[in-house]
């Protein structure tokens, strides 16, 4: 092993060696960066000066195709021809409409009219007439030159200017034919000073009778001057463009020779280019060099500050690993860590082959969502921050306590008892004797403990997590605040439960579910008032499973939405054979949260066209409670499409008569846990009395579910109750047998069949 001293060296030679290349690497990459700088600055400078000068020539190009898109608005003309070949010329119509128009519109300086013999017939000098044949022999050599153009063809030793004009005129050589519609036109030297001189034949836009022989021509010039430039440079945004005789030596001025189209210079065009590589130059290079120079210092002062900044990266790094290892709310580790350590404690155990187990428990608060929903999620987090002081401070040292997010923990155990797992359970049990302190509340709170144990219940992470996580599922089952410690049973009990889900499935998908009907008998005649739907699932196999069963699997599979929609298209559908009878419909909490109930109602009534004051939907305090305005509110709109509402299982919860109070119920249901052996429990009949007389004074029918001897029978009826519903008037019965049902309720005393139901009536009609 090296020793320190030697490494302190080597460590002191490995920063020297890097400061030496790091700082040729800025040396080196200073130098390329100032030359790619300067470079790139000189280079925009020059490509948009070429790019300028190309804009001005394509524009002083673009001002000719404009002259000849003038002269074609009157040379393009039948009147134009007319009036051109007239002997004589009418000079009033010409001045009037080529001449003076032509000068006064477009400021043409110069005017002609070229005849079929090229020549001039009629002449305009600065908008006053003129003899032809004067001011066109002042410059005849370069007119005639235009006019041979424009009757014979593209001159080859002038530059040619209307490639734009002769791209737009395509589209009449159908109109006028192949040998009409000619024109040139260029930049030349007129007096000495640049002017666009262009010629166009004078041709009908209609009627081409018209033209005897070869069309006359009209030609126009048009100089180059100080206003002729100020219009070309606004069209290009170059404010200064001008057009000088000499070079201007002025800085930033730029001066480019201009030459007519026969090659004669005419002068320069002078203007203030732009320079998009004048803020690298002036700006940024600077600036680079002292980057440059800036990064050399901060190297310096970075390589100094190494050493520590490595000890501080190897405590950041510590840090972010606690972090990903812990959970942020309780200080606890988390899953992840969680399992890393149960790995490493089930190697341990193959390695050391003793007779050691590793247990792993799971704990899940008890009713922790109520906590959050009635005092808001910051007491919620108050309660888990206490849970954990208290599992930390019941929990032995070596105990490792974890929290998975939510309201469940995990604990890892490793000992050498096979009791272990029940005195892990003892301690977790203890931890929730006590009450919590949240916000000056003490509130009473229990836990459901799940517990495996390997090597009995498995030798991997996953297989014993899937177990405890097994026990904790059977323990909430078995009516929470239960310890309990996995056993196969359990695992055939969940697997018997994932087959009862796909079964039930498949059952509602082939509509194998039925719906039975037990009677609502009055208590003012004794006879049957309405039915309640209950849910029916015979098995192929297995034969008659109990709604007790299915349907909390059904609600933990997510089927409930789906299975509630059934049995109220059901329930609507075999309806209608009874349309003197209510029916009363279940409906869980879990199709408020899933189901949009209002669009399912709506749709069902105008498919089954049934009276919606038939249907009488029972509900259960859980559906008030859970997100109460939310359901509170479809309540009312499906009470506001005739539909009745009835609270189920009265009695049972927390706040009933709040409820009664706040929301309009049109039956209250009381649950059979007042009804059994009410003859015998004066304190059940006092607060049944209160019942009967709250609902009754709010305008409601009581209802008494549950009624299995005629002595409740007869209790119920004196304290007022409305209708009855149990086992001692009949089971729950088949659509068919509705019909018999009822019948036997309809039927004289010495008929009634079984005499106890023939013997009720008779006492409740005294």
């Amino acid at each position: 092993m090296m020793p320190s001293s030697a490494k302190t060296v080597h460590y002191k030679n490995d920063l020297r060696r890097l400061t030496a290349v790091i700082g040729a690497a800025l040396v080196l990459f200073g130098a390329v960066l100032l030359a790619i700088v300067a470079y790139a600055g000189w280079s925009a400078n020059r490509t948009a000066i070429v790019r300028e000068r190309q804009l001005v020539e394509n524009a002083l190009d673009q001002s000719v195709s404009s002259v000849l898109d003038q002269q074609k608005a009157i040379a393009w003309w039948d009147d134009a021809v007319a009036n051109a070949q007239r002997r004589p010329l009418d000079l009033d119509w010409v001045d009037t409409n080529i001449g003076l128009y032509f000068y006064e519109t477009y400021g043409h300086d110069e005017v002609f009219i070229i005849d079929s013999s090229n020549q001039p017939i009629y002449a305009t000098v600065n908008g006053e007439r003129s003899d032809a044949a004067v001011a066109y022999n002042a410059h005849r050599a370069m007119f005639d030159q235009i006019v041979r153009e424009a009757r014979r063809g593209s001159d080859e030793t002038l530059r040619r200017r209307d490639r734009a004009f002769s791209e737009s005129q395509g589209n009449y050589s159908a109109l006028l034919g192949a040998s009409f519609g000619r024109w040139a036109g260029h930049i030349m030297s007129v007096d000495g000073e640049p002017a666009v001189v262009s010629t166009i034949s004078i041709v009908p836009n209609l009627d081409a009778n018209l033209l005897h022989g070869e069309p006359h021509l009209l030609l126009s010039v048009v100089k180059i001057d100080e206003a002729f430039m100020a219009q070309v440079g606004g069209s290009l945004l170059i404010p200064d463009l001008s057009l000088s005789h000499e070079t201007v030596r002025d800085s930033g001025i730029l001066s480019e020779a201009f030459d007519a189209d026969d090659g004669t210079r005419m002068g320069f065009l002078n203007w203030t280019p732009r320079q998009p590589g004048r803020s690298l130059l002036l700006f940024i290079l600077p600036l680079v060099v002292l980057g440059v120079f800036g990064a050399g210092w901060l190297t310096y002062l970075m390589i100094n500050r190494l050493k520590r900044a490595s000890g501080d990266l190897a405590d950041r790094e510590a840090q972010s690993r606690h972090q990903a290892l812990h959970d942020a709310l309780s200080g606890l580790p988390n899953r992840h860590h969680f399992v890393e350590h149960l790995q490493e404690c089930l190697d341990n155990l193959v390695q050391t082959r003793n007779n050691g187990r590793v247990v792993v428990a799971y704990i899940d608060v008890d009713r922790f969502k109520d906590v959050n929903d009635t005092m808001g999620h910051a007491a919620g987090d108050t309660l888990i921050m206490g849970v954990a002081k208290r599992l930390q401070q019941t929990l032995s040292r070596e105990d490792f306590l974890s929290r998975f997010g939510g309201d469940e923990f995990a604990v890892l155990r490793c000992a050498n008892s096979a009791d272990a797992a029940n005195e892990l359970a003892d301690r977790l049990r203890k931890a929730f004797e006590e009450s919590f302190d949240v916000y000056g509340q003490h509130i009473k709170m229990t836990a459901s403990i799940g517990i495996a144990m390997s090597p009995d219940h498995g030798m991997s992470p996953q297989e014993l997590m899937r177990h405890a996580d097994i026990a904790l599922y059977q323990g909430k089952n078995q009516g929470r605040d239960k310890a309990m410690i996995f056993c196969a049973e359990m695992a055939a009990e969940v697997e018997q439960r994932r087959e009862i889900e796909v079964q039930l499935h498949a059952a509602l998908e082939a509509r194998e579910l039925k719906l039975h009907y037990q009677p609502l008998i009055s208590c003012a005649d004794g006879r049957v008032t309405g039915v309640e739907a209950l849910l029916r699932w015979k098995h192929p196999t297995q034969g008659d499973i109990s709604p007790g069963v299915f349907v909390p699997i059904a609600e933990e599979a997510g089927l409930m939405p789906a299975l509630g929609a059934f049995v109220i298209e059901r329930a609507f559908d075999e309806a209608k054979a009874w349309p003197d009878l209510e029916v009363s419909i279940n409906l869980s909490p879990v199709q408020f949260r899933h189901v949009d109930l209002v669009e399912l109602l709506e749709d069902l009534l105008k498919k089954y066209d049934i009276n919606p004051s038939r249907i009488v939907f029972e509900v259960t305090e859980g559906v008030l409670m859970e997100s109460s305005d939310r359901n509170r509110q479809i309540l009312e709109q499906v009470r506001s499409m005739g539909f009745k509402i009835a609270l189920d299982d009265f009695g049972t919860g927390y706040s009933s008569l709040r409820y009664l109070c706040d929301f309009r119920f049109d039956k209250i249901k009381i649950d059979r846990a007042f009804v059994t052996g009410i003859h015998e429990r004066k304190r059940a009949m006092t607060i049944i009395q209160s019942v009967v007389t709250l609902g009754r004074g709010l305008g409601m029918e009581i209802v008494a579910e549950g009624v299995e001897t005629e002595a409740e029978a007869s209790v119920m009826r004196l304290v007022g109750v409305t209708e009855l519903q149990g086992f001692f008037f009949s089971q729950a019965v088949p659509a068919e047998n509705v019909a018999e049902l009822r019948g036997a309720f309809e039927r004289p005393k010495a008929e009634t069949k079984p005499a106890t139901v023939a013997d009720l009536r008779a006492k409740l009609l005294g």
